[in-house]
This record gives C-alpha cells, sequence and structure tokens, in this order.
C-alpha cells in the first residue's frame, strides 16, 4: 500500500473518530479526546512506518497528537450548530492528511535532502501556531487559577517547541541547542502567561497574544537553528510581537465591571 494511500486512510479515520465525539457524554469527551489522539500517534506510526527510526525522527509523531488533542478540546467551546461543526470536521481531516504529509517529508529529509522540504516547514510551522491557538483558547477559558494555568502552558508549549526546533535541523541525534531553546522558549511562555493572569483580557485576545509570542519565540529559534538569525530578522519578530502588544493593550476594557 503506498503512503499516500495509507494517509488517507488515517485521515478518514480519524475524522470519523472525531465526528464519534457527538455520541458521548461530556464528562467521557475528554477521554474520547486523549484516545484519539493516542490513535493519531499510532496511526502515524503506521503510515511512515518505512522512514521512521529508533532515533529524533520520532519527534514528527508529536504534532497529529497535539493538533487532534487541540481541535478535540476546541470543540467544547463550539456552539452546538452543524453549520459551524460540520467545517471543523473538514478542517480537522485536512489537517491530519497534510500533517501526514509533512511528517513524511522531514522523516525522508532526515535522511536525504528532497526538494519540498522548504514548503514543508513553512505548512509545519502554520499548523504548528494553530495547535497553539486552539490549546491555549481551551486552557485560557477554563479560567483556573495561576498554579494551575502557567503550569499547563509550560506543558503544553514545550513539545511544541521541541518539534518545531527540530524541524529546523533534522537531526537524528538530540541535538542540545534544540532541548535548551524548547526549555528556554517554555519557561518565557510559562512567565508570559503569569503576567496575562492579571491582564483583563478576553479570551481570543489572551489566547492570540500567546500565539504570537510563541511565534516570535519559534521564528527566532528556527533562525538560530537555521544560522540566519540576522538583525533584520530579529527586528521583523519584535516589531510584529510589539504591534500585537499595543493592539492587546487598546482591546482590553479597563473599565470596572
Amino acid at each position: 500500500m503506498s503512503k499516500r494511500r495509507k494517509f488517507l486512510i488515517s485521515a478518514v479515520l480519524l475524522t470519523f473518530g472525531f465526528a464519534a465525539f457527538n455520541f458521548l457524554d461530556n464528562q467521557q469527551r475528554l477521554i474520547g479526546i486523549s484516545i484519539l489522539s493516542l490513535a493519531a500517534i499510532i496511526l502515524s506510526v503506521w503510515s511512515l512506518y518505512e522512514s521512521l527510526g529508533r532515533n529524533m525522527t520520532l519527534t514528527t509523531l508529536i504534532l497529529p497528537a497535539f493538533f487532534t488533542f487541540g481541535v478535540g478540546i476546541f470543540w467544547f467551546l463550539l456552539p452546538s450548530n452543524i453549520l459551524v461543526r460540520v467545517p471543523v470536521f473538514i478542517i480537522y481531516g485536512l489537517g491530519i492528511y497534510v500533517l501526514c504529509l509533512t511528517s513524511n517529508i522531514y522523516t525522508v529529509s532526515a535522511i536525504r535532502t528532497i526538494a519540498l522540504l522548504r514548503a514543508a516547514r513553512g505548512v509545519g510551522f502554520v499548523l504548528t501556531l494553530l495547535t497553539y491557538f486552539l490549546i491555549y483558547d481551551a486552557i485560557y477559558s477554563l479560567r483556573a487559577p495561576l498554579y494551575i494555568f502557567s503550569p499547563a502552558v509550560l506543558f503544553v508549549s514545550f513539545p511544541l517547541f521541541f518539534q518545531g526546533y527540530w524541524s529546523a535541523s533534522l537531526d537524528t541525534a538530540l541535538a542540545k541547542d534544540i532541548m535548551r531553546l524548547s526549555v528556554i522558549s517554555s519557561l518565557i511562555m510559562a512567565e508570559s502567561s503569569v503576567c496575562l493572569y492579571f491582564w483583563p483580557a478576553t479570551v481570543v485576545v489572551g489566547s492570540l497574544f500567546l500565539t504570537v509570542a510563541a511565534y516570535v519565540l519559534l521564528g527566532l529559534g528556527q533562525a538560530k537553528i537555521e544560522t540566519r538569525l540576522f538583525l533584520q530578522t530579529v527586528r521583523e519578530y519584535l516589531i510584529l510581537g510589539i504591534l500585537v502588544f499595543i493592539g492587546m493593550f487598546f482591546a482590553t476594557h479597563w473599565g470596572g465591571p
């Protein structure tokens, strides 16, 4: 069976599994999301088995699982409207299929250089940011205490940073720079969440701010790994971060309740 057929089968199976959430009680849906995220890992291993090794190529399994989990928990926040939920099914299915293609390019490129690598990195970057936003939005909407909110942001950020930085190097062995950057970036995100906790921002604005912060850190980190961290690159990322911060400042309601 060809890889593309495996990718298509995996996307269809996971999409049908995602649709089955509608038949679960609210108490059971979190368990269902966790099982589906595990299924995403298993199906990714099955689809990429020929090119996966007992090395850092296993990092490609992180994003499909977190993307599935992110879409799943975001599902709780959507209205019970078929016009809203059907597009989510389609987006999720297409996202999983594209992720399979992207992961395949990563695992093959870890062995030899191929022409589609640059495009795959761009797609992986966008899907990583989308996953960040979906999970941050779900975490922020819980309005949990600080001792839960900040560690949750830290826990989610690390593996996504790790796979994002690895995609910039594609080394089959663990590199200290990737681990160091992942830890530092995750800690910065956790510290940002502490500041955000005391900021009277809406869920969407707060989630967007965290996502942009992840965008800046991930972009700068990948540029450093690829040895293209020039002054102009740093300036572009920082300007965007500052503009978003200013926009968040003016979008915040500072008055009383």
